[in-house]
């Protein structure tokens, strides 16, 4: 893939979850701390004029009608009232249903860069409303900025935090989100804290016990990696991380991962590659005209 023609997609991190409450319609009321890593899912797009929509090239295990990729572009499509069309490529590199926002991230790329490349100029505003509908994570990575996150995870503040090295680890399952939010104890009443406080230290992740008691693959990650550093689940898992001084450190623990497990190191991020890539295609686009 020509990097100058790919669209990142970034992994992002939960730094903790707390879930505070559940609304009348069933979804749950959260605070989370949202990071990057620089490290995701890639995109290309190729500009179409009969308005046709396909994806050109992706991974055979998620059906084509299906693709969070494909529903984002003809939403903004729909909404915009652009009669252009695009060709998708997606190349797969982070996990599914792990707990990195992998597609979310898809989503998100997708609305910023046809935006962008369709010149329909909704904004940061109006794409993020369009995320909204996709899925609950996806405004947070239209913004591009770390972010203190409450009510369904939309409610976004940015926050500025140390970008340290992580060491993922993704254990040899997937995690469905439906059955950890469904899950008769699951905690859903945590008491609402302070940024102050979770600078403090005073978090956890409320799925990680649920998590845990059902997918023991993921525990065991958890108590392999507790070992090295303190680690954690982000999101609904199933992927658990803990933060490293430098790279290093992080790679020297990865260098110790027992045969068959799957992990890699990446870097925090409190601006996501997306905006940077925007900023290129911006310029680009100025100095062809």
């Amino acid at each position: 893939m020509n990097p100058l023609s790919a669209w990142p997609a970034p992994a992002k991190l939960n730094l903790f979850l707390h879930i505070t409450g559940r609304r009348a319609d069933g979804y749950h009321l959260l605070q989370t701390v949202f990071q990057f890593l620089d490290r995701g899912d890639s995109l290309e797009f190729e500009l179409r004029e009969d308005g046709r929509i396909q994806r050109s090239e992706g991974p055979e295990g998620i059906p084509e009608a299906s693709d969070i990729v494909i529903k984002a572009a003809r939403l903004l499509q729909e909404r915009s009232g652009t009669r252009l069309g695009a060709a998708i490529k997606l190349r797969k590199s982070l996990p599914v249903e792990a707990g990195l926002g992998g597609g979310s991230s898809d989503a998100a790329t997708t609305l910023v860069a046809l935006d962008q490349l369709w010149q329909t100029r909704l904004g940061e505003g109006r794409l993020a409303a369009l995320g909204l509908e996709l899925g609950a994570d996806v405004p947070v990575f239209i913004g591009g900025q770390a972010a203190w996150a409450e009510g369904v995870g939309e409610i976004l503040t940015p926050v500025e935090l140390p970008e340290p090295w992580y060491l993922v680890l993704h254990p040899a399952c997937s995690v469905s989100t439906r059955e950890v939010f469904q899950a008769p104890e699951l905690t859903r009443n945590s008491a609402a804290i302070t940024i102050a406080r979770f600078r403090s230290g005073e978090t956890r992740n409320d799925f990680e016990p649920v998590v845990r008691s059902r997918y023991p693959q993921v525990s065991e990650a958890l108590d392999w990696l507790g070992a090295h550093a303190p680690a954690r689940l982000t999101g609904s898992g199933a992927c658990v991380f803990a933060a490293f001084a430098d790279e290093t450190a992080a790679r020297r623990v990865h260098a110790m991962l027992p045969a068959g497990w799957q992990g890699f190191v990446a870097r925090g991020c409190n601006r996501s590659p997306l905006l940077t890539r925007l900023e290129v295609e911006k310029t680009w686009g100025v100095a062809k005209r």
